[in-house]
């Protein structure tokens, strides 16, 4: 029982610090390990016990908390805890003294994402096609309003936050972390973690709660019966959002917390005389990483 606790957690820590960045995501990484269906049956059950909850059916919930398997879920969760925990300070520091840099490691990850996404299709055709090219098509210019990363969110939007990453984290191919950044919620979660802000902590994870509990039956169901066209939507979210990780933006970045300012303006520009080389690099590299990784995604699945 103790090494399948240890192995659980590490596990664990893996699909948490996939997470943290926006690259690779928790469900990938659950694939990969051979767990992902473990996964979606214990979201499964804790979300119809905590519905029952909320209909007044206390019986129904202690009988659907019990039909969880604890001993392979809360291992996982400590690990993905542990992993955001000890990770979230190193990166919101790389964040701030190496932007490019990150920017490109995050743009080559997400890049490397979307050939996992496209690879999970079943049946890809060209509507497929089509229907990422708009839904990315339609990003692109939406993010091209937004005035940066959000600074001081209140309440509903850290719940927001939340419930939208923790749904994320469910699905193959597209991580609570991307999500975050898309929104602009990404350095303001970051640094809440970092520097323990209970109060906000506790408002993204009620947001969480709250989006397993709506959302991931939904998000089964949508995968079980629209399968290849919802991973063409997550495929058009992952290319409209490269906008936001362009390295060398004349606009909106990926830091805006605390002390770090956001540069005025939308557009994006060439390096002109900025670092490139490390962005390029570290891009590349983390894109054939994030690829190389998925080739074990299948064999895992089909223990």
């Amino acid at each position: 029982m103790v090494a399948r606790v240890l192995a659980q957690f590490v596990r664990g820590f893996a699909m948490g610090a996939s997470d943290v960045v926006p690259g690779v995501s928790g469900g990938t990484v659950a694939l990969i390990l051979g767990i992902y269906n473990g996964l979606i049956t214990a979201i499964g059950r804790g979300s119809k016990a905590l519905g029952r909850l909320l209909k007044g059916d206390i019986g129904g919930f202690v009988d659907g908390l019990k039909s969880v398997d604890w001993l392979f879920l809360m291992p996982l969760l400590a690990g993905i805890g542990s992993a955001v925990l000890i990770l979230s300070g190193i990166i919101e520091s790389a964040l701030m003294n190496h932007a490019e840099a990150m920017a490109g490691l995050f743009f080559g990850l997400v890049v490397g994402s979307m050939v996992v996404a496209r690879a999970l299709l079943k049946e890809p055709n060209s509507t497929h096609a089509l229907i990422a090219l708009a839904v990315g098509v339609v990003l692109f210019f939406l993010l091209g309003f937004q005035s940066g990363p959000t600074s001081d969110p209140g309440p509903f939007l850290l719940v927001l936050a939340g419930a939208l990453a923790i749904c994320a984290m469910i699905l193959p191919g597209i991580s609570g972390s991307f999500i975050l950044l898309m929104i602009g919620m990404y350095a303001v979660v970051l640094n809440a973690v970092d520097e323990r802000i209970i109060s906000e902590i506790a408002l993204v994870g009620l947001g969480a709660i709250i989006g397993l509990g709506l959302f991931s039956s939904l998000l089964n169901h949508l995968l079980d019966n629209y399968h290849d066209t919802v991973m063409a939507v997550l495929l058009g979210l992952m290319l409209g959002s490269l906008r936001v990780l362009w390295p060398w933006p004349n606009g909106v970045g990926i830091v805006g917390h605390g002390d770090v300012e956001t540069i005025p303006g939308t557009g994006l520009e060439l390096p002109n005389g900025a670092p490139w080389v490390l962005p390029i690099v570290l891009g590349i590299a983390a894109a054939i990483v994030v690829i190389a990784v998925s080739r074990f995604a299948q064999p895992a699945e089909d223990h």
